[in-house]
């Protein structure tokens, strides 16, 4: 029997929470403002609305794992963000995470398959 779609689709949320931001720490390595940050991760197939987005930069930011600053660039004010230092270290140690989480999945999701 199928799955309900609202339960699929919660379990999809679900799961993504957590990787958005790895992705966004991922992306941060290089300076973004929010915009540009949302297209990056929509190019390499993230999706994030506004929403999620500035909710999630300021928590991160609050943190101490990103820092900020306001700067004017095509005669607007934009806010753009980076990893600090700590914010380096965390994604450093996420990125074990994930990859050690991965193989692990991977390994029971292939062991499965008959």
């Amino acid at each position: 029997m199928p799955i309900a779609a609202d339960i699929l689709e919660a379990l999809r949320l679900e799961l993504r929470r957590g990787t958005l931001i790895l992705a966004v720490l991922g992306t941060l390595r290089a300076e973004q403002y929010g915009y540009s940050l949302k297209t990056r991760l929509a190019e390499a197939g993230v999706d994030i609305d506004e929403g999620a987005l500035y909710p999630m930069l300021r928590r991160l930011e609050s943190q101490g794992l990103l820092v900020s600053e306001w700067r004017e660039e095509g005669k607007r004010q934009k806010r753009f963000y980076r990893l600090s230092a700590d914010g380096a270290g965390a994604l450093e140690q996420l990125t074990a995470e994930w990859r050690a989480m991965n193989a692990a999945l991977n390994s029971i999701i292939e062991g499965g398959r008959t």
